[in-house]
């Protein structure tokens, strides 16, 4: 099977995942006490007439399945209504939170990439050497320590003592120099524990490459030791890694509530924050919606990456 061929099987095998998806997250919503017209009528004494009116134009009268159908067919044209607490366009306002989000996960994930493999190269070819001991020690310390108390330590040391970074986000567009700038200390915040993970998974699989028979017959071919390690022993030993980083791609970019909170970044985990604690509950189907949708193309970028990397798993 060519590789075009099994990205387009994978493509075709993801629609049901992502069926899936939507009934479960519009399953789990609605599990939640109350509904948008409670959300919208709260403490207030409104008429039957105008709480059904209400019911009517959420469509909260029709039976669950026909909701479901509704807001399915809704979430395909991407148009998820209005929030019935700001009045502000679902759709509009994900938009808005999302380049944020991506922007601060991307950046953090790069980090975890540009600071773990490098690691990880390094620990396994110095297997038992003061490199190697004290990258194990990092990882661990990376992977042990919790973001949020990593974020707030190096907000009150770099930010409130030292003065070095602003401790809110400033009023600047995304691309810009001074956003640039505010964005070291949640990406770093965000990207340890991964860069930990990466480095402690890449030395394992490095290890048991550099011991395998075709790493041992390319060195007695006389092959540079740089060649042997980067094109042979690298490449054979990234699959576990990619798989890792495929999905903690999906965790930076749609489960870094904890740092968003810590750092006031108006991103996607703070917009799925307030709109719980608000029960606007076509915004949470959104944003549940949309990483879950998130971490199923991670899912599958790792699949066609797998097929990259070893042609083997094509057939």
């Amino acid at each position: 099977m060519s590789l075009g061929r099994y990205v387009c099987k994978r493509l075709v095998l993801t629609v049901p995942v992502l069926l899936g998806v939507t009934l479960l997250t519009f399953s789990f919503v609605h599990v939640l006490p109350g509904d948008a017209a409670d959300a919208i009528i709260g403490f207030r004494d409104v008429s039957p007439g105008v709480e059904a009116s209400i019911r009517a134009e959420y469509h909260l009268d029709q039976p669950l399945w026909k909701q479901y159908l509704l807001w399915l067919r809704d979430a395909i044209a991407l148009e998820f209504g209005e929030s019935p607490i700001t009045g502000r366009s679902v759709a509009g306002t994900i938009g808005r939170r999302l380049p944020a989000t991506i922007a601060l996960g991307g950046a953090a994930w790069l980090l975890a990439l540009a600071i773990g493999i490098p690691a990880g190269i390094v620990a396994a070819v110095r297997r038992g050497e003061p490199a190697d001991e004290l990258s194990r020690l990092a990882a661990l310390a990376g992977i042990a320590t919790p973001n949020f108390w990593l974020g707030l330590i190096l907000l009150l040391v770099f930010g409130v003592r030292l003065g070095w970074f602003r401790v809110i986000p400033p009023d600047a567009p995304l691309a810009s120099l001074a956003m640039a700038k505010f964005m070291v200390l949640p990406t770093i915040t965000l990207g340890t524990a991964s860069a930990a993970l990466v480095t402690r998974l890449l030395r394992s699989s490095m290890l048991a490459a550099l011991d395998a028979e075709y790493v041992r017959t390319a060195r007695a071919k006389g092959l540079p030791e740089r060649t042997v390690i980067l094109k042979h022993a690298l490449r054979n030993s990234l699959l576990p890694v990619v798989t890792v980083a495929g999905l903690q791609l999906a965790f930076l970019v749609d489960g870094a509530v904890v740092v968003e909170q810590i750092f006031s970044w108006p991103g996607m985990g703070r917009l799925l924050v307030r709109s719980i604690l608000q029960r606007d509950y076509p915004l949470i189907q959104a944003s549940v919606l949309v990483i879950a949708v998130a971490v199923v193309l991670a899912n599958l970028l790792v699949d066609v990456v797998y097929a990259t990397l070893d042609p083997r798993i094509r057939y």
